[in-house]
Formats: C-alpha cells, sequence, structure tokens
C-alpha cells in the first residue's frame, strides 16, 4: 500500500507539474504583443482610356523630330499619397500606332518595326515610386515591347488630383517621361539615319473606384 501511495502520489506530482507549465505556457504567449494589422491595400482606379496615352518621339536624320502616339491602351493605376504609393498598368495596343503619316504607320506596324501581328501588345508594369511629400517624382518599373522587358523608369513632369464635374468622381494624373533604346528590343530598321533612342511621353488619368 504504501508503495502505491507513493506511486499515486508520483502521477499526481507530474500532473501538476504540467498544468503548470501549461499555465506559463499561456501566460507567456498572451504576454506577446499582438502582431500589427496589415495595412489597408491602396485602391485601384480604371485608367480613362480618352485621356491615357502613350506618345513618341524619335530624331529623324539629325535634323527633325518623328512624333506619334498610340491611340489605345488599358489598365489602372493603385495610389495612395499618404503611402506615397503609385502602382500603375498598362497595357498598349501596338496596332494603334499613329504617326500621321499612313505609309509610316504601315510601315511601324510591321515586321522589322513593332511586328504587330505576333506582339499585338507592349506592356508597362511599375511597382515602385519615389514621392516627394505626397506627390511622385518618379515610377520605376518595367517596360515589354516585341517580348522583351527592360527596367524603365518615367519621371513625373505633373501630378494633380481633383474632382472630375462630368463624373463627379475623383480623378487623378499626370505626364511621365522616359527613354527607351529601340535596338535593345530587336528594333534596328533605318539606324543609324532614324535615331535609336526613343523618347516616351505617358499621359495617364485615372478615375476613382
Amino acid at each position: 500500500m504504501a508503495r502505491g501511495s507513493t506511486a499515486v502520489r508520483g502521477v499526481n506530482g507530474l500532473v501538476a507539474l504540467g498544468a503548470l507549465a501549461l499555465a506559463a505556457a499561456t501566460l507567456t504567449a498572451s504576454a506577446q504583443p499582438a502582431p500589427a494589422p496589415a495595412p489597408a491595400a491602396a485602391p485601384t482606379w480604371s485608367l480613362d482610356p480618352t485621356h491615357t496615352f502613350v506618345h513618341w518621339e524619335v530624331l529623324h536624320m539629325g535634323t527633325s523630330t518623328i512624333r506619334g502616339r498610340f491611340d489605345k491602351s488599358a489598365g489602372n493605376v493603385q495610389f495612395d499619397a499618404k503611402a506615397q504609393q503609385l502602382d500603375l498598368s498598362i497595357t498598349i495596343d501596338t496596332a494603334s500606332v499613329d504617326s500621321g503619316v499612313p505609309i509610316l504607320d504601315a510601315l511601324l506596324k510591321g515586321s522589322a518595326m513593332l511586328d504587330v501581328a505576333a506582339n499585338p501588345q507592349a506592356f508597362f508594369v511599375a511597382r515602385g515610386a519615389r514621392f516627394e511629400g505626397d506627390v511622385p517624382r518618379e515610377i520605376r518599373g518595367e517596360f515589354t515591347l516585341r517580348g522583351v522587358s527592360q527596367p524603365l523608369t518615367l519621371r513625373a513632369l505633373r501630378w494633380n488630383c481633383g474632382l472630375n464635374p462630368l463624373f463627379r468622381r475623383t480623378v487623378c494624373g499626370g505626364d511621365f517621361e522616359g527613354e527607351v533604346v529601340r535596338s535593345v528590343f530587336g528594333i534596328t530598321h533605318s539606324l543609324p539615319f532614324v535615331g535609336d533612342k526613343v523618347r516616351l511621353i505617358v499621359q495617364v488619368e485615372a478615375i476613382s473606384p
């Protein structure tokens, strides 16, 4: 009987120790600070296709500048001034290229240039921005043309927000500029008579959700 009582006391002691350890672990866990909530995602604004265009400029024989634009594009913006976030996604319809000169447009759409049959879309996706206060000064992303992707930084020429009286919604937009080297994307036609460096001016307006 003595040995039995001793065994029982030993088991009870182990149970008590286990309960104490569990209680200590529970108290330790409850003392840990709760993780900070994840920041809310910036709202997604749709680009207004009637006020969003990608313009381009290239030097012709060292004299004048050839200019044009892509007439069709779509995309969205995620913008939060307080969080200093400006993400931009644009999909460009390459067949909508327009220089104002039909014979040049046909050349631009052909296989030696944009090759729109094989590459009907170009893309610019920016997931980083530099702000001064609540105003974006540049956006950093990737430009894809003819299946080739290259880093591209666009400098903000202006950015502003205001109430659009037609939509009765807030609209934000601005102009951005950057430069690409067309030969990097496999477009070498007419070099060196037509410049290799192409200036891009990206005009965007986004409508609040």
